[in-house]
């Protein structure tokens, strides 16, 4: 299997090239085109409860879809749920933690499962995240750019640009020492520590919610009401 990601970082798609009888799996609705001779089987990858585990504790979709190029290589074309990046990930045998929503596709050798994160999770996306393991390429995505950084000690990130990282690293959950967050308590930060790598996104979707708020169209009563 090969691949091509294009339009980087803004707007990214990746196209998978398959030779004939390979497959892979990808994110419900993150297909945007597929060659007539690929053929497109969406099911729960692992059964029913292994789906419902995915969607209901690590916030993943709860079908997937599999597509397999038949009577001829094929391709097929994925975009990110949100505008960003997407970044591809050869595992052989590693595990590599996803935040909630992160991941996109992957081959079958790559197995994907929610892993319980503590009660520091629930300051962060989620009390879950998703745990990838297994040989084979991964690809996840983000809201704005993907940027790796190479972790030897500590390094703080703001809460919600996390997207991956190894599992060598531990993280805790800190608050920013600046009057602002005294007053308002709304800067959490992850403190990562140990040694590997982690990757982090340039853009916030909750940013940009918050950012968009005051903007938002309000209906007005009529003071005769």
């Amino acid at each position: 299997m090969d691949y091509d990601i294009e339009c980087r970082p803004s707007y990214s798609l990746v196209e998978v090239h398959l030779e004939p009888g390979e497959s892979f799996v990808a994110d419900s609705g993150a297909m945007t085109w597929r060659s007539p001779n690929v053929d497109m089987v969406t099911g729960t990858r692992g059964g029913f409860l292994k789906g419902l585990k995915r969607k209901v504790l690590a916030g993943e979709s709860f079908f997937q879809n599999r597509f397999t190029a038949e009577h001829g290589p094929g391709s097929v074309g994925l975009a990110a749920g949100a505008a960003g990046d997407v970044v591809p990930i050869q595992l052989s045998g590693e595990e590599l933690y996803l935040e909630k929503g992160a991941y996109l596709a992957s081959m079958d050798g790559v197995v994907c499962d929610a892993k319980w994160d503590g009660l520091r999770g629930l300051f962060n996306e989620g009390m879950f995240v998703l745990r990838c393991s297994g040989t084979g390429l991964l690809f996840f995505q983000a809201y704005g750019e993907i940027q790796q950084v190479d972790v030897d000690g500590e390094h703080v990130v703001d809460n919600g640009y996390a997207v991956a990282w190894e599992p060598s690293l531990q993280y805790r959950i800190t608050r920013a020492r600046k009057i602002r967050s005294f007053l308002f308590s709304d800067q959490l930060l992850l403190r990562f520590q140990g040694k590997g790598k982690l990757w982090i996104q340039t853009r916030s979707a909750r940013a940009l919610a918050a950012f968009a708020h005051p903007f938002r169209s309000v209906q007005r009563r009529n003071s005769s009401d």
